[in-house]
C-alpha cells in the first residue's frame, strides 16, 4: 500500500516496445531503491496504467509514465483535471510526444531529473464519437490511413523501433483507397468545410508521428490550437513522394494538403473506418467525430535546463 508521504509514482509498462521494455525492470527498480518519496508499480494488462493512475490520484502528486506513447495516453486520460503532474520516461518504440516536448535535447540517463525538474501546462486534444465514447490525446489523432497504419503496427510483432511504421505504411497502402469525409474546421476567427475523398486525416498536438514523420511541423504545445493536416485524394503511386515530404515537414506547402490551426474539428464518416488516438486503435468508427482543443489541459514534468 502506498505511503501517504509518497510523491512520485512510477507506472512501468513492461509490454512497451513490443515487450522489450521488460528488460528495463531491474534497472528501474535499482534507481528507485531506497527512495522513500517514490514507488514503482508495474502494469499487467492493456489499460492497466490508467487503472493504476485512477486508483492513486489521492496518494501522490507526480505520476511518471514509464513506457511508450500508449502508456502516457492511458495515464493522461486517467488524471486530467485531478491536479496530477505527469512525467515521461520514454522506453517505447516511437516515443513521439517527448520529441516535441524536448526537441533536440538528450535527457540525463536515469530518473534523477524527475526529482529536480519543474512542470509546465501543455494543451490536450479531446475527441468524442459513437455512443458517448470520449478520450483525450496528448500527441495526435488520425482517421483512415494513419488509423490503419497504427492498427498494422499493433499487429506486427516481429519488427521493432521505427522500422515497424515503414512496414505498416507499405502494408496498408497495398489495398488502401481514399474515404469520403465531411469535415468542418473551426479556425480562430472563421471556419471552413469540405466534403470529398480524403487520403489521410490527422489532428495533432505534437509535431511527430510514427517516429520520424513531421506530420505537424508547426505544432505548438502551448498555443491553444490543434494542427489539422489533410492529404486530399492522390494516386497511390504518388504517396512515396509525399512520404519524403512528411519526413521533412514540407508537405504543408503542397497544394493537395490542407494544413491549418484549429480550435475544433467535426468529421462525419458515412463508412466505418479505423481511428488512432496517440497510437491506440479504435476500430469500426462511424458517424460524427467531434475534436477540440483543451488549452493547458495537463501539467507535464520537465527537466531543468
Amino acid at each position: 500500500m502506498m505511503n501517504n508521504r509518497c510523491r512520485y509514482l512510477f507506472i512501468f509498462n513492461p509490454a512497451a516496445n513490443k515487450g522489450r521494455a521488460a528488460r528495463k525492470a531491474e534497472w528501474l527498480k535499482s534507481l528507485l531503491s531506497g527512495r522513500k518519496d517514490s514507488i514503482l508499480l508495474t502494469t499487467a494488462y492493456p489499460g492497466h496504467a490508467g487503472d493504476i493512475a485512477r486508483s492513486k490520484v489521492r496518494e501522490c502528486t507526480c505520476m511518471i509514465a514509464c513506457g511508450g506513447d500508449g502508456t502516457l495516453h492511458d495515464v493522461v486520460n486517467a488524471v486530467v483535471g485531478k491536479g496530477i503532474i505527469v512525467g515521461i520516461l520514454s522506453i517505447g518504440s516511437a516515443n513521439d510526444f517527448i520529441k516535441t516536448l524536448n526537441p533536440g535535447k538528450s535527457l540525463p540517463l536515469g530518473v534523477g531529473h524527475f526529482f529536480t525538474g519543474g512542470s509546465k501546462f501543455v494543451d490536450l486534444g479531446s475527441v468524442s464519437w459513437g455512443d458517448g465514447d470520449h478520450q483525450y490525446f496528448i500527441n495526435s489523432l488520425g482517421i483512415g490511413f494513419t488509423g490503419r497504419i497504427a492498427k498494422s503496427v499493433k499487429q506486427t510483432r516481429w519488427l521493432r523501433g521505427e522500422l515497424v511504421y515503414v512496414y505498416a505504411l507499405l502494408n496498408v497502402l497495398y489495398s488502401y483507397t481514399a474515404s469520403t469525409m465531411r469535415i468542418k474546421i473551426t479556425l480562430e476567427h472563421s471556419s471552413l468545410e469540405l466534403c470529398e475523398p480524403i487520403f489521410a486525416f490527422s489532428v495533432s498536438n505534437g509535431k511527430i508521428e510514427g517516429g520520424k514523420f513531421r506530420l505537424a511541423p508547426e505544432a505548438d504545445l502551448y498555443d491553444g490550437f490543434l494542427d489539422v493536416c489533410i492529404l486530399k485524394a492522390i494516386p497511390k503511386h504518388e504517396l512515396f513522394r509525399y512520404v519524403l515530404k512528411y519526413l521533412r515537414g514540407t508537405h504543408i506547402y503542397d497544394p493537395q494538403v490542407l494544413y491549418c490551426k484549429a480550435k475544433a474539428v467535426e468529421v462525419i464518416l458515412e463508412k466505418a473506418d479505423v481511428m488512432h488516438i496517440d497510437g491506440e486503435v479504435f476500430d469500426n468508427v462511424c458517424g460524427r467525430i467531434a475534436i477540440s482543443v483543451v488549452p493547458k489541459g495537463i501539467s507535464i514534468l520537465q527537466a531543468l535546463t
